[in-house]
């Protein structure tokens, strides 16, 4: 356990570390403290931080910097409640990829780092299915949304089908399925392709697996402000830190696992990097909290950035920011 002057060194090494990014010496800390120890005494605590893993000192400076475990000290024990007024724009509920695309800029915009807002799933549902001919054994599935979202798979097959069989196929699909979800029609043609001639039915099969694919890529990551870490002195730096993060915002896979595990939390979390294979990457931190529609968590939003970051006010914009999102997509004042 560490004593209330080990606790408010740390605190210090830590504000001081995020506000200026070079290790922090004996003076310094005295100084940012406001305790009025002797340099000798400070050393002793920071001595001991560091064997406990909380501070490290780099090869190159006398200073200390703060470690994952001693970030991660700091933000689950010292952060005081200070509630800023952010003037955060409202979220329109009228287009829900709208909102979430707002939302995203909004996290950017007020963090000045990366906002990431995971989308809500939604229902696989198709108004309309045509198929086109492209080349032997290779069409085009061209998916309509109830809202009037268009999407296009091509898909392989191992019979070539004539202009008159796509048509067959379309039209029975069109006529028995439109409104059902795909989970729903995937499971009925399942059960009635022995009913229909083979090729038919084999076709069908095969367009319902794309148009799920299709319909399903909705639940992405929407990701805003990533040029926003090349005015980050860790980053800019550096290049290899900087391209891994890049690597990471293209991948995507990574942030919508991580986010996945978010949403089964309540309120903000922080995960700081190098603490857990969670964040992979040393340098990036991720503040994130769950939204609502109508009382279900429905998505998870929040801020990727330095592992030196101010943590009281990122919590703050990603709580604000999940309100925000909520009460939009829930159609409330």
């Amino acid at each position: 356990m560490l004593d209330d002057r080990a606790k408010l060194l740390l605190k210090a090494l830590v504000e001081r570390y995020i506000a200026d990014g070079t290790p922090v010496g004996s003076r310094t800390l005295s100084r940012a403290s406001g305790l009025e120890l002797s340099p000798a005494t400070i050393r002793n605590v920071m001595s001991d931080l560091e064997e406990l893993g909380l501070i490290a000192s780099p090869h190159t400076s006398a200073g200390r910097i703060p470690t994952a475990r001693g970030y991660r000290l700091f933000v689950d024990t010292m952060l005081t409640a200070q509630r800023e007024q952010l003037a955060t724009p409202s979220l329109a509920a009228d287009q829900p990829q709208k909102v979430i695309a707002n939302a995203a800029a909004i996290l950017s915009n007020l963090s000045q780092f990366v906002g990431v807002v995971k989308a809500p799933r939604r229902t696989s549902v198709f108004r309309h299915i045509e198929f086109l001919r492209l080349s032997d054994k290779r069409y085009l599935v061209i998916i309509v949304s109830p809202e009037g979202d268009v999407q296009n798979r091509v898909v392989f097959t191992e019979v070539d089908y004539t202009q008159a069989q796509l048509i067959e196929a379309a039209n029975f699909l069109n006529t028995n399925y439109a409104g059902m979800a795909i989970e729903q029609v995937r499971e009925r043609i399942k059960g009635e392709v022995d009913q229909l001639r083979g090729e038919i039915g084999t076709l069908m099969q095969t367009a319902v697996q794309a148009s799920s694919e299709a319909l399903n890529e909705e639940d992405d990551v929407v990701i805003s402000g990533e040029r926003n870490l090349l005015s980050v002195s860790d980053f800019s730096s550096d290049m290899t830190h900087l391209r891994r993060a890049f690597d990471l915002f293209e991948q995507k896979t990574q942030i919508m696992r991580l986010l996945d595990i978010s949403a089964q939390a309540e309120g903000v979390r922080i995960y700081i990097g190098g603490e857990s294979q969670v964040v992979p990457f040393e340098e990036l931190s991720i503040v994130s909290a769950p939204y609502e529609v109508d009382g279900k968590v429905v998505g998870t939003l929040g801020v990727i950035g330095p592992t030196r970051m101010p943590y009281e006010r990122m919590i703050q914009i990603v709580d604000i920011t999940s309100k925000l999102v909520s009460n939009a997509l829930s159609h409330k004042p």
